[in-house]
C-alpha cells in the first residue's frame, strides 16, 4: 500500500487509536501531513481515517471484527494493512495480538488501558489554553517513538533467529549455549530445549529456564526453590557450584561467574527436578 503524503483524522479531543494510526503513518511515510477536522474536506485526495466510514474507520455499522470478537479501531486496520509489509505477517499478527487490539477494544468499548490513557492525558487541560492540534503532534510524536521501537524490537528478534537456531541445533543435555545474547523465546519455547546459557550484560554468564509455552509464567523446568533469592555468599553452600552468585526468586534465571557453572546449574536444575 503506497502512503499519500497527505492524511486527515478527526478534531477535538483524540485518543490513542488515531494517534498511533497517525504515528504507524509517520512511520510509513515520514513526510505526511495529516489534517484535524470534524468532516473530511469536498474531494480530500489523501488518505482519510478514524471518520468518514472509509475503509480505515471504524464508527459505521457493520464494522470489522476479529475472529476471535475484537472489534476492529482505525489502528487495527491500518495495521491490518500495513503490519505485513513492516514486519511480515506472522510477526504482524502476533503484534496485533500484543498491542494492536488492547488499544482497539479501549477505544471500542471503554475497557480502560494504561497506554491509552497515557496518550488521553496529552489532551489540553479543560482550563489550558493549549491548542488542541500542538496537544495532537506532541502526543504522535510520543507514539511514533515508542512504536518505531517495538517494530525495531521485533525486527531484532527476526535477526537472531539464524544465530539462536545454529546453537540449537548444537543442544547438549537440552541446554542451549549461545556465544552471545540473542533474543532467543521464539525458537527455543516450542523446542525441546531446557535452559539457555549466554555471557551476562554484567559480566559472567547467565543461564535462563524456558517457558512451557508463549505468554505463560510456567517453566519447563525451574531452577531449584531453595536456591531462589539466596544470597552470593549463601548460594555456592547451597548448589554445590563455585560461582553461582545469584538465583532470581522467580527462579527462571541464575548467574555465575564461569559458563561451565552456568551449565552446572542447569543440570543440577534438571537433576532435582527429574
Amino acid at each position: 500500500m503506497q502512503i499519500p503524503d497527505t492524511a486527515f483524522t478527526h478534531g477535538g479531543k483524540f485518543h490513542a487509536d488515531d494517534v498511533f494510526s497517525a504515528a504507524l503513518l509517520k512511520i510509513c511515510n515520514p513526510n505526511i501531513a495529516i489534517q484535524r477536522g470534524f468532516a473530511v474536506p469536498q474531494g480530500f485526495a489523501g488518505l482519510v481515517f478514524d471518520i468518514g466510514d472509509g475503509p480505515f474507520d471504524h464508527h459505521a455499522k457493520n464494522s470489522p471484527v476479529r475472529e476471535n470478537g475484537v472489534p476492529y479501531a482505525a489502528f487495527g486496520l491500518l495495521w491490518r494493512e500495513l503490519g505485513p509489509q513492516l514486519v511480515g505477517p506472522v510477526d504482524a499478527g502476533r503484534f496485533d495480538e500484543s498491542f494492536v487490539q488492547p488499544l482497539d477494544l479501549d477505544d471500542n468499548t471503554g475497557c480502560g488501558n494504561q497506554l491509552a490513557n497515557i496518550i488521553a492525558a496529552y489532551n489540553p487541560r479543560w482550563d489550558g489554553e493549549d491548542r488542541p492540534d500542538d496537544c495532537f503532534a506532541q502526543a504522535v510524536a510520543l507514539a511514533q517513538d515508542m512504536l518505531a521501537h517495538k517494530l525495531e524490537a521485533i525486527r531484532s528478534v527476526q535477526r537472531a533467529a539464524a544465530e539462536v537456531n545454529e546453537a540449537l541445533g548444537r543442544m547438549k543435555r537440552r541446554i542451549v549455549r549461545l556465544s552471545r545474547f540473542a533474543p532467543w523465546k521464539q525458537q527455543l519455547i516450542p523446542s525441546k530445549a531446557r535452559f539457555v546459557v549466554y555471557p551476562s550484560q554484567r559480566g559472567g554468564w547467565a543461564a535462563q529456564a524456558v517457558p512451557a509455552s508463549f505468554g505463560s509464567p510456567a517453566l519447563k523446568v525451574p531452577f531449584p526453590a531453595h536456591w531462589a533469592g539466596a544470597s552470593e555468599q549463601e548460594l555456592p553452600g547451597l548448589s554445590g557450584i563455585e560461582t553461582l552468585r545469584f538465583c532470581h526468586a522467580g527462579r527462571f534465571l541464575v548467574t555465575a561467574g564461569t559458563e561451565e557453572d552456568a551449565v552446572a546449574a542447569c543440570e543440577a536444575a534438571m537433576e532435582l527436578n527429574g
